[in-house]
């Protein structure tokens, strides 16, 4: 069998201008220990694209739009699970949520729900908020509930359309909420289960770049949600991400963090809410 062309190791070069492009595209900072990930991932394209070396696929990034979203595919890393981070689901759960359809329900603020995961992987986390805000918000009592999902991967946002997990995802569910949202599957779909149709078609899922300027977004969300991927930003990077996502938080709206993740409240006008959950500082008068 005829062996693969070799291609040439990455070099201390091509890494500097690799980094320097994904630095551009996405935001997203590589220190120089990920100089090994880079390769790793990187290193089947360059090769199903026939190129010799690492330098050969620079040139064909630098000039292919199509290939930059393929290699951010590969070099993004995507963890998550349902439910994750639980005390921040545990205060929606418990104190946000019954607030807000109180005062819904009161004729005081409109029954309608926004929120947008703008990290999502592979969908578990907007198909958390899903379950929670259908179980709040129920349709049938005039609320309606709108979910934005979006990540720099098309890759995983394709597995999060589809909203199919394997069965051992379950174990992250509330027993009540499980039962109701997901359908396990039988037969040919054994060992897996599948979102509730009624969840889907609360979530839009769209591929959104955190580092463009323009998010290509109307309105403003209650609930927006950008976990655990600000911590590849670099410090710049990251302020000017957070700046463009508060843009589109409403002012009684609640902003989230990882647990490995901060900000200073007052330089953004923000005051802690809750775990890593922050709202805007209230004004005189509110």
């Amino acid at each position: 069998m005829h062996e693969p062309d070799a291609i040439r190791p990455l070099s201390d070069r091509e890494f500097r201008m690799l980094q320097q492009l994904i630095y551009r595209e996405a935001g997203i900072h590589l220190s120089d220990a990920k100089k090994a990930l880079v390769s790793g991932r990187l290193t089947r394209r360059v090769r199903a694209l026939g190129c010799r070396d690492f330098t050969a696929y620079y040139q064909h990034v630098e000039s292919n739009q199509n290939e930059r979203t393929s290699m951010l595919d590969c070099i993004s890393t995507n963890e998550t699970r349902f439910f994750r981070e639980p005390k921040q689901f545990e205060f929606l759960d418990g104190t946000v949520l019954p607030h807000w359809r109180a005062v819904g329900e009161a004729g005081q603020i409109p029954k309608r729900i926004r929120a947008w995961s703008a990290a999502c992987s592979t969908g578990e986390e907007p198909y958390t908020l899903a379950m929670l805000l259908a179980a709040h918000f129920p349709a049938p009592e005039g609320w309606s509930v709108e979910i934005l999902a979006s990540d720099l991967s098309t890759r995983v946002l394709d597995a999060a359309r589809e909203g199919v997990w394997p069965i051992e995802r379950s174990h992250d569910i509330p027993e009540g909420l499980r039962k109701a949202y997901m359908l396990r599957g039988i037969r040919a779909e054994e060992g897996r289960m599948r979102a509730h149709p009624s969840l889907k078609s609360m979530i839009e899922f769209r591929r959104i770049n955190l580092n463009d300027r323009d998010y290509g977004i109307g309105g403003t969300f209650d609930l927006i949600f950008c976990r655990n991927v600000l911590i590849y930003f670099n410090r710049e990077s990251k302020e000017a991400v957070i700046q463009r996502l508060l843009r589109y938080l409403s002012g009684s709206g609640l902003f989230f963090l990882g647990h490995a993740e901060s900000l200073t409240p007052s330089s953004y006008g923000m005051e802690h809410a809750g775990p890593t959950i922050y709202r805007r500082v209230a004004q005189a008068g509110q």
